[in-house]
Formats: C-alpha cells, sequence, structure tokens
C-alpha cells in the first residue's frame, strides 16, 4: 500500500494564494502529496518526477498529468509552459531556480521547502550540492519575484533538520502610491 506522508504546513498554508482552478507544477512531486492536495482544491494540476510510482494510481485522473522526466539531466519538460503555483518540497538541483521563476505565469505562487546547510548534523541529506546555503533562496528570486513570506532555521517537526522555505509570487509591478514598491500580497495565518 502506498504511504503519502501528510501535506507540508507550509504547502498548505500558502496554498490560497495560487489563483482557484488555475494550472500548478508539483516538482519531484514523489508520493504526489501535494499534487493530490491542489487536485482537491480545484486545480489541474501535472506532476514531474524521474521515478512516477508514487502517483501512479493518479494516470488518467481527471484534471491530472503526470511526466516521467530527469529534470536534472534532460531538457526541462514545460518549455514554453507557465504554472499559476509551483511547488518544490525537499529537492534541490540549482540550475532549476531561474527556469521555476520563467515557469510562473503573471501573479503565479512560488512555494518551495528544502534542506539547508545544517541539516547534516540531522541526517540526510547532508551534502552540500542537496543544501542551500543561509538565503540562497531569497537571492535566486530577488528582482524576479516578490517575497511574500521566507524563513531558515531549524525545526522539530514533521522531522528535525535545518530547512529554508520561500513563497514568492510573479508580480513586481511598481505602484507610484506605494513609492515604487510592489503592492503586497497576503500572508496567510500559520
Amino acid at each position: 500500500m502506498l504511504h503519502i506522508p501528510p501535506v507540508s504546513a507550509w504547502v498548505a498554508r500558502f496554498a490560497p494564494l495560487v489563483p482557484k482552478t488555475a494550472p500548478v507544477l508539483d516538482l519531484a512531486c514523489g508520493s504526489g502529496r501535494h499534487l493530490r492536495h491542489f487536485a482537491g482544491r480545484g486545480h489541474a494540476v501535472t506532476g514531474v518526477d524521474i521515478d512516477l510510482q508514487g502517483v501512479g494510481d493518479l494516470a488518467g485522473a481527471e484534471g491530472v498529468e503526470i511526466v516521467a522526466a530527469d529534470i536534472e539531466a534532460g531538457p526541462w519538460p514545460f518549455a514554453g509552459r507557465r504554472f499559476a503555483g509551483i511547488v518544490v518540497t525537499n529537492y534541490l538541483h540549482r540550475p532549476l531556480l531561474p527556469v521555476l521563476a520563467d515557469a510562473l505565469a503573471p501573479g503565479g505562487v512560488l512555494i518551495y521547502e528544502t534542506f539547508a546547510q545544517g541539516h547534516q548534523r540531522f541526517g540526510r541529506p547532508a551534502t552540500p550540492a542537496h543544501l542551500l546555503q543561509a538565503g540562497e533562496l531569497l537571492d535566486a528570486v530577488r528582482g524576479r519575484l516578490q517575497v511574500v513570506a521566507y524563513e531558515h532555521g531549524e525545526v522539530a517537526s514533521p522531522r528535525a533538520g535545518v530547512v529554508q522555505r520561500l513563497c514568492a509570487v510573479a508580480d513586481l509591478a511598481p505602484v507610484a502610491a506605494l513609492g515604487g514598491s510592489p503592492e503586497p500580497h497576503p500572508v496567510p495565518a500559520p
């Protein structure tokens, strides 16, 4: 029987910022916990992973697209497509960070949560290639997306570790009344 972990609290918190029914991409979707969450919210969803065993039960489901792709070695499988939401958890491949920002539709939301330096004392992943540096997600979106929320630190739940989390919106349109800053987006309560 397939074990599906609970939805990340970070993802659940910021999911309402994704425009209703708009398409969502779950990158490195694994068991599809976030794919399932957004499908349950009425979104058309696309999940991509190198191994689709965890989402095999969703193949052919209405509003669900499952793509087998090696997103680290192969070409980006969504060239020319835009998503209203992109979710990435427990996964890092740095060359994709600018690609993800480009794949957001105007007003689209990037929800990202993965491991950071310091996590190695808690277990895997433990190599620098799989651990974000302090502020790395902020640097990746600076000047491209508006940051709604960011966290970096040690957590005890759902398992002990060091994580970095970001929610950012593809909306940098300047507002004159705000001195040229973009219109702020709501920050959902934790």
